[in-house]
């Protein structure tokens, strides 16, 4: 039999707590928070911008010694978006032609090992590419009514729910492609030049208005997918928990 994991509540409110590792500036942070959680985030570089708690450091080593000393029990959930260029299907090709594949490193196999290992639920986050995630589920843009494709897939740990429709796209991406420009209902949030997004057009596409820097945006997933995911898994709980 499976036993529901507790929702534990932050001792300051009555919010779930959510670790967000590899935070950036709180794409999937902002969407936690809008489902219902208190969230913390984590992240190797400094982030005046991210909207909620804020710790400064490597998200293995913190993670680690929450489980080692017991802190991680204050948590009922983990997100965690790993770096990806090394197998990201935006640059998987650009690295093998110029050579630079064993430049980037690939967490996603560390940071499920200690995922596991914390005994919490869980989500991997990573772009479409060769990253090795299982695909329990795949969101995109339209299925929100965004700006933008961004597919993202998600792998989920100690929990599931159900795929939903990927709903066909309405057009092309707006930009420049081999040499021909392209006019679509979609701006492409990632890169400069050749037609890619603005500031302002990424901000309005994803659905982000407190950070403006170019490079957290880029690497920002849509609020509204944690948000789905979010209330996926605080539905699927509070079923288990009354089940049992």
């Amino acid at each position: 039999m499976t036993h529901p994991t507790p929702i534990r509540r932050d001792h300051t409110g009555d919010r779930p707590l959510l670790l967000d590792l590899f935070c950036c500036a709180g794409g999937a942070g902002r969407g936690y928070e809008r489902a219902g959680f208190a969230v913390t985030g984590v992240d190797i570089r400094p982030r005046p911008n991210y909207p909620f708690t804020f710790i400064h450091g490597d998200a293995l080593t913190v993670l680690a010694a929450l489980i080692t000393s017991g802190g991680i029990r204050r948590y009922t959930a983990i997100h965690a978006s790993p770096p990806c260029q090394k197998r990201c299907a935006l640059t998987v090709g650009t690295n093998k032609s110029r050579g630079w594949g064993g430049k980037h490193v690939d967490l996603v196999a560390p940071t499920r090992e200690l995922l596991d290992a914390s005994g919490l639920p869980y989500v991997i986050e990573q772009p479409d590419g060769q990253a090795d995630v299982r695909k329990d589920i795949t969101l995109c843009g339209e299925q929100f009514g965004l700006g933008v494709i961004r597919h993202r897939n998600f792998e989920l740990g100690g929990w599931t729910t159900a795929q939903p429709e990927h709903l066909k796209h309405r057009g092309r991406v707006r930009g420049w492609r081999h040499g021909k420009y392209h006019d679509g209902p979609y701006v492409a949030a990632y890169g400069k030049g050749g037609g890619k997004a603005t500031v302002p057009e990424m901000q309005a596409a994803m659905g982000i208005d407190w950070t403006d820097v170019h490079e957290e945006l880029t690497e920002a997933i849509p609020p509204a997918y944690a948000e789905w995911l979010g209330r996926a898994f605080l539905a699927r709980t509070m079923t288990m928990e009354v089940a049992a």
